[in-house]
């Protein structure tokens, strides 16, 4: 099947994100922006004109998952969509993408989904529509204003990119480098989400922490300083912040934590290795020992502070003794939640050419025994929360009839039974049990929001 078997003239679309926070957010930029354009949109792949597939390159499974997805595009009376692949693996290969798969219409990298419109127009002529382009312009102007919103919560991109060059990330190849919002352009689609009924933001970037611009005022302000502007918002009852960098760990963003009743006591602070010697070699530019004294830090000015960390065992020279390091800092870290990933070699990365790359079976048997000691520390995390009366955003339908899902500050998902509550809603809660993924909790009282 051939690009000219595609509508020409698609009126419905479905987006399909995979991958990070800042996927999510441009896939429901991409879907404001169609919608715009007169667009509607189709409850699943099966039943739209266009589909977006918006990608991932961080790992190889993610990318084989893109390929199997286009393959199950095609219907079983032989029609098919016009498929766009969009995000970091369109970024990366390019029109590759087409080569490989001759029923993709579209490739557009994750700095030029702005154009889509064009894009859609120039498929539908059967021209040539692949935009991998980085321009210097920043997309966010060209896109529409935010529109009310069908959840309490959001997220918002402040920057974007990456200049650390992680010997083993492909983020700065396919995100470009290190570029910060404005400070009005944020506070701005800040104010539009709240006003569409948003209650809870989390702000987005590669490095979000690394964040800097200027204030109404002209002074130089760093994301304590955002976040504390974004907080004097009325009815923005919360705010949370992912993914850190240590060396972006601010005093002040660290202070903000203390003093800040709407940043919420949660900190996804990644160290990827507990070994100095493998953050060396995955250029991370922190120690251990740094990690650990920006941790405890923060838990001197927000001593209930939920940890969540990122892990990678196995990456090329790691020693049994080195992955040991590593189950040492989670022991004194002691995270709420973790994620882990076996180390997995990324074309044009530095690390794909190193030496003493690590045989599956023995990251197989580390990344399950940290996984293992992850766990359990989650489970104790979520067990002292048992008996502690705190507020929740009530941000989803349970299971069952009457039953409502929210978030707890530290972000565990709290169960509770409430038909008389909506979506939406803030609440008083006394946590009742635990388990391992989830509270349960019981209404203490209906808080006023």
């Amino acid at each position: 099947m051939n690009r000219n078997d595609a509508p020409k003239t698609p009126a419905t679309f479905h987006v399909k994100s995979f991958g990070c926070q800042m996927n999510v957010y441009d896939g429901e930029r991409m879907a404001e922006m169609l919608g715009t354009q007169g667009m509607t949109v189709a409850a699943d792949g099966s039943e739209a004109d266009l589909v977006i597939l918006n990608t991932c390159h961080i790992r190889e499974k993610a990318v084989d998952k893109v390929y199997s997805d286009i393959g199950r595009l095609t219907r079983e009376d032989g029609t098919r969509p016009m498929i766009a692949v969009a995000g970091c693996v369109a970024q990366a290969e390019g029109s590759e993408i087409q080569r490989r798969a001759r029923s993709v219409d579209i490739v557009v990298g994750p700095q030029a989904y702005h154009r889509l419109p064009d894009l859609i127009d120039k498929a539908g002529r059967g021209e040539d529509a692949v935009d991998t382009d980085m321009p210097l312009a920043s997309k966010f102007g060209a896109l529409p204003a935010r529109t009310k919103q069908a959840r309490p919560t959001a997220f918002l991109t402040i920057m974007e990119g990456c200049d650390k060059f992680c010997t083993y990330c492909v983020v700065p190849y396919t995100r470009g480098a290190e570029i910060s919002r404005s400070w009005s352009a944020i506070i701005d689609e800040a104010k539009a989400l709240v006003d569409g009924g948003v209650r809870e933001i989390t702000l987005l970037g590669q490095n979000v922490n690394a964040w800097t611009g200027e204030d109404d005022k002209g002074r130089k302000q760093g994301m304590d300083g955002l976040a504390r502007e974004l907080a004097r918002i009325p009815d923005l009852k919360r705010i949370r912040y992912t993914t850190s960098h240590p060396n972006d760990m601010s005093e002040g963003l660290i202070a903000a934590h203390g003093d800040e009743p709407k940043l919420m006591p949660f900190l996804h602070l990644p160290v990827q290795s507990g070994n100095n010697r493998i953050l060396k070699a995955m250029n991370r530019s922190h120690s251990a020992e740094s990690y650990l004294r920006i941790i405890e830090r923060v838990r001197e000015m927000r001593p209930d502070i939920a940890l969540s960390g990122d892990f990678i065992v196995g990456f090329p020279g790691e020693t049994d003794a080195e992955f040991e390091d590593t189950l040492k800092i989670v022991e004194q870290a002691r995270y709420a939640q973790c994620y882990s990933f076996k180390y997995s070699p990324r074309p044009g990365t530095p690390a794909a050419d190193m030496d003493h790359q690590i045989p599956a079976a023995v990251m197989d048997d580390r990344l399950a025994r940290l996984q293992a000691l992850i766990n359990r520390h989650q489970v104790e995390f979520n067990s002292a929360t048992v008996g502690r009366t705190t507020d929740i955003l009530l941000e989803r339908k349970g299971r069952y009839p009457g039953q409502l899902i929210g978030k707890s500050p530290w972000l565990q998902s709290v169960v509770v039974t409430a038909p008389e509550l909506s979506i939406g809603d803030m609440v008083e809660v006394d946590i009742i049990s635990a388990g391992p993924n989830s509270l349960a909790g019981e209404i203490s009282r209906r808080k006023a929001a």
